[in-house]
């Protein structure tokens, strides 16, 4: 099959919505992600102060936000049941015939799955009929096996990027290397680009809550903690974030010139090659850009004279089109801005903080905060275009063409129109049950509501909030 797509056989019909609909789906699932990762672990941070320091508003928070981690994990179980199924019913070339390694990243992300799930139900129930301690503990296994089952989907999607651990005899594959398939060349950097990308999006998302509430005139202590500790986890991931994107480009200039290439918007290979602000190519040539002169050179290989492959450079019937190549600049363009917005603000806060050890009361910097997840959202977008699309016309480089893995029967549009209702209904019924739960906490002085363990309140002399659960 892969000869005959080098020979210029046409695209099958299926490819289209194949894509749109993985696309789609894909786009969806990974707003639920960063919750279900990081936002256990803002829940886990607040519930250990709670404990340590006898903080009630911070076990109130703890609480609430444990409730709100329960109804993102439900969502994220419905969309990412969906994309499993997707995999087999969209991508057979992909799993008849690589499935034996492509899969097994997969397997351990459901055991993952599993354990998250049981843990996640311990968690809620245990607030009011555990010990203080052991019920913090389970919330912890939530937070690692969120981490666990991120990881795992991370080793699939890089082994796609640079598979390895394999042999291909007569087009099936043998000889597994589980440890190779796992942990390819492409896994660490990607798996931390990840994980540091989930607790931008959370923190911002979750602080961008109380920013607003601030804004609003509630100043009490409960919606400056619920501001403050999740603004702190994203302010201080995010120049972590600029370190490990700055490797990752250079791992992708080793490995993955083409993608590379489109990045950089690299038609022709040479040296001394400008970073390109927007633009776009056109028939071979970069239009519209603003040029910043060397230094997508000494983005490579820290030199200006550091010769990039171009487009030309890519065999002609596995180049990325034009189409591709813009989608896949323009991408990182976003991703790169809006992430340097983010770090601005996050500087901003740093500042302030370190002057005055308090929550910014400047309204402006409030009212960025408010927007700050939004934000960070179009940043995580983005840069899963960069590696999805940058991959393109594969879907295992090297190995397997897009067009060789898709289903090439039957009309695939009733099955995209399906899933765009089921995704529709899940959605809506989550902002739905998440708005009610909004209502319900807004009608009680955060002050005064009773906490799961006591005392309620706590005394003055109380300094740890598990004295109670001697009762």
């Amino acid at each position: 099959m892969l000869m005959l797509s080098l020979l210029g056989v046409a695209d099958p019909p299926q490819l289209l919505p194949a894509r749109e609909q993985m696309a789609f789906t894909l786009g969806f699932h990974i707003i639920i992600v960063p919750f279900g990762v990081a936002f256990t672990f803002l829940m886990l941070i607040c519930h250990f102060r709670a404990l340590r320091y006898g903080d009630q508003q911070a076990l109130l928070l703890a609480q609430r936000w444990s409730r709100v981690a329960a109804v993102l994990f439900a969502v994220g179980a419905v969309s990412g049941t969906v994309l499993t199924f997707e995999l087999g019913l969209l991508w057979p070339g992909l799993m008849g015939a690589y499935g034996a390694a492509f899969g097994f990243p997969f397997a351990i992300e459901g055991l993952f799955f599993f354990l998250e799930a049981i843990f996640m139900a311990i968690y809620i129930y245990g607030w009011t009929r555990l010990p203080a301690w052991p019920h913090f503990f389970t919330g912890v296994v939530v937070t690692l096996s969120g981490v666990g089952g991120t990881a795992a989907v991370i080793a699939a999607n890089s082994w796609m990027n640079q598979p390895g651990g394999f042999t291909v005899r007569n087009g099936r594959v043998t000889e597994v290397v589980p440890s190779k398939v796992f942990f390819n060349g492409a896994f660490w950097w990607e798996m931390v680009h990840m994980l540091v990308a989930a607790y931008i999006v959370a923190g911002f998302m979750v602080a961008g809550v109380y920013a607003w509430g601030l804004l609003k005139g509630r100043q009490d202590r409960y919606h400056r903690l619920g501001f403050l500790v999740p603004f702190t986890v994203a302010s201080i991931a995010m120049p972590l974030q600029f370190l490990v994107g700055d490797t990752i480009a250079r791992q992708v200039f080793d490995r993955e010139p083409a993608k590379f290439a489109a990045v950089e918007l690299v038609p022709s290979t040479a040296d001394h090659v400008p970073e390109t602000l927007g633009g776009v190519i056109v028939n071979g040539a970069v239009r519209f850009g603003l040029p910043i002169p060397d230094v997508a050179s000494l983005l490579a290989g820290f030199r200006p004279s550091t010769t990039i492959r171009g487009l030309d450079a890519i065999p002609a019937p596995v180049r990325p089109d034009d189409a591709v190549v813009n989608v896949v600049h323009l991408a990182f363009d976003v991703m790169v801005g809006t992430a340097s917005l983010l770090l601005l603000l996050s500087l901003w806060f740093a500042w302030f903080w370190w002057r005055r050890r308090e929550v910014p009361a400047n309204r402006w910097f409030l009212r960025g905060a408010g927007v700050a997840g939004l934000v960070a959202l179009a940043s995580l977008e983005s840069g899963w275009v960069v590696t999805e699309v940058g991959r393109q016309p594969w879907t295992v480089v090297g190995v397997l063409l897009t067009r060789d893995a898709v289903a090439t029967q039957g009309n695939l549009w009733p099955l995209f129109a399906s899933v765009l209702a089921i995704y529709l209904c899940v959605g809506i019924g989550a902002l739905l049950v998440l708005r009610t739960m909004r209502r319900k906490w807004s009608e009680h002085d955060p002050e005064t509501v009773a906490v799961p363990y006591g005392p309620y309140p706590a005394p003055a002399s109380t300094d740890h909030a598990d004295g109670a659960d001697r009762r």
